[in-house]
């Protein structure tokens, strides 16, 4: 006798099911949220914030981003399909239904919202739901399919939460967290242009204007390299803004210059090797400075 949880032939499992939802979330871009909302945390509390204040920040700030992320699966399925590097997407390999999908997303946004503004305060919560709408509606739905610089203006959604970590500690917003979120807005064209480089063709297959796509190699290595010096620039800035100390500093000149040497060899040697090695320094460079900024903190205080 057959079992009613054994799956029909074809049909997908429930484990299948289950790494569906979790795919939806893009787990990997969530930690990298949360990497710039701990210590931003730390920062603005000049010290170690109580454990379920960050408990409860980080939770809500992983729904809100899953929630967006999974929002932006059910409206990029169509390019999905043509991208070879997202085609084995959940709502492309058919393990769950765009419907599903994105009554999953929206579950998850009403839950980061109730969350955060029971356990946080209003301010994050709204702060981290409207970054997914800014998300949605104007990186994914407009910016994405009809501009060279969508990444440019769409990053801003990623810069939002290290505003919500800074007003889940204050209460408030100030200069040292605008600051900062300057400097993921402009950190964010580098980092994903890199990519896009490897994945030019995938771009031009399903008509997204991502700029490598419609750019020569030199001049997306150009605008990279512009965009490396104004993150140093800003990096340095926030030394002076949010009152950090030699550690941070260091860190910011030698992770910095070393981000700039790497958009200078992409720019005297355009290739998809290259663009790689610039997209993964990126995110050490981002994972880094940001510890720092914690253990700059924690050291001088403690």
């Amino acid at each position: 006798m057959t079992s009613l949880s054994t799956a029909l032939p074809g049909a997908p499992t429930r484990g299948a099911k289950i790494r569906g939802y979790v795919a939806l979330t893009k787990p990997r871009i969530i930690e990298l949220l949360l990497v710039t909302t701990l210590p931003t945390m730390f920062v603005a509390r000049r010290g170690i914030p109580s454990v379920p204040l960050m408990v409860a920040t980080l939770v809500g700030g992983a729904l809100a981003a899953g929630g967006a992320n999974a929002m932006n699966m059910v409206v990029d399925r169509d390019i999905d399909r043509i991208m070879h590097r997202t085609q084995r997407r959940p709502l492309v390999t058919g393990v769950m239904s765009a419907t599903s999908a994105l009554i999953f997303a929206i579950a998850l946004e009403v839950v980061a919202f109730a969350e955060l503004w029971s356990a946080v305060n209003l301010l994050s919560a709204v702060l981290a739901v409207s970054a997914t709408a800014f998300y949605v509606f104007v990186y994914t739905l407009w910016l994405k399919r009809t501009s060279s610089q969508n990444i440019v203006i769409g990053g801003a959604a990623g810069a939002v939460p290290v505003l919500v970590g800074w007003t889940a500690v204050t209460g408030h917003l100030a200069w040292a967290p605008v600051v900062l979120f300057a400097l993921i807005f402009i950190w964010t064209p580098p980092h994903f242009w890199a990519l896009a480089i490897r994945y030019r063709e995938d771009y031009r297959a399903a008509h997204v204007p991502m700029l490598p796509a419609v750019a020569s190699m030199r001049a997306t290595a150009v605008q990279i390299l512009a965009y490396t010096v104004a993150l140093l620039a800003v990096s340095l800035l926030f030394a002076a803004v949010g009152h950090m100390g030699p550690l941070y500093l260091m860190v910011a000149v030698v992770a910095g210059l070393g981000f700039c040497l790497y958009a200078v060899q992409l720019l005297r040697a355009p290739s998809a090797k290259t663009a790689m090695g610039v997209f993964h320094y990126s995110i050490t460079y981002l994972s880094a400075l940001f510890l720092a900024m914690a253990a700059d903190v924690v050291v001088r205080t403690h």
